[in-house]
């Protein structure tokens, strides 16, 4: 009987069986993630960083700028709205680009991640402020004959748990940490670029707080830490919501505290 030849080529396919297989789920290869350079962010580039940064500029100019030169009664609304445009107008521009990949996905652990890290970052803040004022003064809300301001409802509630966390966390987080993150990578490896993103986003977060509603040291800092939490929590786990849920619960707090002091009639009147 003739001894039969072995295909070299056909003996490599078979063994790279295992290994194909394991780079699939369903017959799909497994797509990279934004921390891996994947294609979702193919196109965060130098131009994207460029624009978003010139709208962010823009936006602190222009609030600063209507809430000086305008009544208060009108630039206490004009001023935030047109900061909050700033914010989302390169938002949504990077996402009709692509979507990072897993940046919008959610996962049960990111609700615990928001509800600790936003109280201890509260607790934190309170420590800061005693630090630098040397008392501990329980927040409160001015009021009216009794009653809070008709626009509290908006001004305090629907602005700092909902409207403000929103937009700055997929703008500083969403779009300014994964873009910066990106284009270090390219060129410096994915350890320099977390360093770098972390601090640009946190870095300018902190600063938009300073310029746009002129806060102290103390605020700053803590301000400073929430945005350093939150840069942290979506370079770690590559999702936005664990960082957007602790920033809505940071300020929910503050919210919280504050009606109860001026329930019982501590702090300003």
């Amino acid at each position: 009987m003739p001894e039969q030849s072995i295909d070299p080529q056909r003996t490599k396919d078979v063994n790279d069986l295992p290994l194909l297989a394991a780079r699939s789920r369903g017959g799909r290869r497994e797509r990279r993630t934004w921390m891996q350079g994947g294609s979702s962010v193919a196109r965060w580039r130098t131009d994207l960083l460029g624009w978003v940064l010139i709208s962010l500029a823009a936006g602190i100019l222009a609030s600063v700028t209507l809430f000086q030169v305008l009544p208060p009664t009108i630039g206490g609304w004009a001023a935030p709205a047109v900061l909050w445009l700033a914010l989302l107008v390169p938002t949504v521009f990077a996402f009709s680009r692509s979507i990072p990949r897993p940046l919008l996905q959610f996962r049960a652990v990111d609700l615990l991640y928001g509800l600790v890290l936003g109280v201890t970052l509260r607790v934190v803040q309170g420590w800061i402020s005693l630090a630098a004022t040397g008392s501990d003064v329980w927040p409160s809300y001015g009021t009216l004959d009794g009653q809070l301001p008709v626009s509290w409802w908006f001004t305090e509630l629907a602005s700092g748990v909902v409207i403000s966390p929103v937009l700055e966390e997929f703008f500083f987080r969403g779009v300014v940490l994964i873009v910066v993150y990106s284009v270090v990578r390219r060129s410096a490896g994915a350890g320099t670029a977390g360093f770098v993103a972390v601090i640009v986003s946190t870095g300018l977060f902190m600063l938009g707080h300073v310029l746009t509603i002129g806060i102290g040291w103390d605020m700053a800092l803590a301000i400073g830490f929430v945005g350093l939490a939150c840069s942290l929590l979506v370079l770690l786990t590559g999702r936005i919501w664990g960082a957007l849920l602790v920033h809505v619960t940071f300020n929910a707090s503050y919210v919280a505290l504050a009606l109860v002091g001026t329930l019982v009639g501590v702090g300003p009147v």
